[in-house]
């Protein structure tokens, strides 16, 4: 494939904006060089980059296309609420439209504020966290690997640089499937931790009903259980992966699929918590969300076609079913090519991942990047294998197909050395201490 105006515009870019990109997960550093740089335009599950070049996509939109690019149903209501204006000085009554729609979905959840972003809607779960229970400390849980930009968050992690150490003090770390290390917090901080803030579930499922007895162990010591669903709400289940295993918190957090792409975001609970950010008590009140665009009319129009199509349409099973069946054709290739601990997918089949080993069978950044590379000259764009509503049989048979030629290099890269396959250099971690 040609790159040559991608390759002219990267410079530019990294000229004018740090990084080259506004989102880290899609900087250059996360792709070989063998890669489009940019892409331009969407139609299901297929994008076309600045050269031209097609391609099947995954990931979508970092997880947040779920139903595909440019699809029709929430493209039109977006556009015609843009027609009637997107921003007023006074509340639009859209705004109450999506607030019902949303709350109707999610169990337990009786209040809702909007906002654009995850991190918007994270932090502010946690500053209504502490106001309410009147302590200052956050637990989070550390097998999971980002929750927001705010200083609560990315001070506990390797890009802490003009992170005051005071702020990043006062969050702790507990395990998943670990209830033990919740005790131990409870223990070394009593009357201190305001919440645990935690995915409902990424990789490794929850054992032994671990998030029912959570959400005790915290009420029992008087902390809130807050879930970051901004992955798996409108994937595991349409009422979120709390709903998928039975569980209500008191404040979760959506965001991504909500929108199909648009920009929306949304902080849901209890109603005696959400009210502390609003008019209608005597209590000192929280300045919980007020941003000039968390109530665009368009994203809202766009969120609440995107929940129409849920309600009506097959969206979940079909996340599973076409993630099963391209978990199958990986699993067939890696025996075909006898890469078994070495190179497979994990998590459940609406958000697979792959992983990339070495001859040591450890973690490879470098063998990530080779897989990525050769999938790429296949026509495939995969940071991982999260798929959409727009996959179809066809487009997971042809992924399936490259996977398996790709695997086919990899298996020389491994006994030979990446090195002779790899064109540039290995992918980083997004998060890091150092370039």
């Amino acid at each position: 494939m040609n790159f040559d105006k991608s390759k002219a515009l990267q410079k530019k870019s990294h000229a004018l904006i740090p990084g080259g990109a506004h989102t880290y997960a899609k900087g250059d550093d996360q792709y070989p060089e063998l890669s489009p740089g940019f892409l331009e335009r969407g139609s299901g599950c297929h994008v076309w980059d600045l050269d031209g070049n097609e391609f099947i996509e995954y990931g979508m939109g970092l997880r947040s296309v779920t139903l595909g690019h440019a699809y029709e149903p929430v493209v039109e209501a977006a556009y015609k609420q843009m027609k009637l204006g997107v921003n007023f000085n006074r509340p639009s009554s859209i705004e109450v439209q999506c607030a019902e729609k949303l709350l109707g979905i999610i169990d337990g959840a009786e209040m809702v504020k909007f906002a654009k972003n995850g991190s918007d809607v994270t932090t502010a779960a946690v500053k209504l966290a502490r106001a309410y229970t009147g302590r200052d400390m956050v637990a989070v849980c550390e097998d999971h690997p980002f929750f927001s930009v705010d200083d609560w968050f990315i001070g506990t992690t390797e890009m802490s640089a003009g992170i005051p150490r005071a702020f990043s003090d006062l969050t702790v770390k507990f395990h998943y499937n670990d209830l033990e290390s919740v005790r131990e917090l409870f223990a070394k901080y009593p009357n201190r931790i305001a919440c645990l803030f935690m995915e409902v579930e990424r990789l490794d499922p929850p054992q032994d009903d671990f998030l029912n007895k959570l959400k005790d162990l915290c009420h029992a010591n008087g902390a809130l259980l807050i879930f970051d669903e901004i992955v798996t709400g409108f994937r595991w289940h349409l009422g979120g992966a709390q709903k998928y295993h039975d569980v209500v918190p008191d404040l979760s957090t959506f965001g991504k699929a909500m929108g199909n792409g648009f920009s929306i975001a949304a902080l849901v609970g209890r109603r005696e918590i959400m009210e502390l950010g609003g008019l209608r008590h005597d209590k000192e009140k929280v300045f919980l969300l007020s941003t000039t665009y968390g109530a665009e009319t368009h994203a809202l129009a766009a969120a609440i076609a995107t929940m129409k199509v849920y309600e009506s349409e097959p969206v979940i099973e079909h996340l599973y079913r076409q993630g099963e069946r391209l978990a199958r054709g990986v699993a067939q290739s890696v025996q075909e090519h006898h890469l078994e601990g070495y190179f497979g997918t994990i998590g459940k089949p609406c958000s697979l991942f792959f992983y990339t080993r070495d001859l040591d069978h450890q973690p490879s950044q470098p063998m990530r990047t080779v897989f990525m590379q050769e999938i790429i000259k296949r026509g495939i764009v995969a940071p991982s294998f999260i798929v959409s509503y727009s996959h179809t049989d066809e487009d997971i048979d042809k992924t399936v197909d490259a996977v398996n030629e790709a695997l086919y290099i990899y298996r020389k890269a491994l006994d030979e050395g990446y090195e002779k396959y790899l064109v540039g250099a290995p992918v980083k971690p997004a998060v890091r201490k150092f370039n």
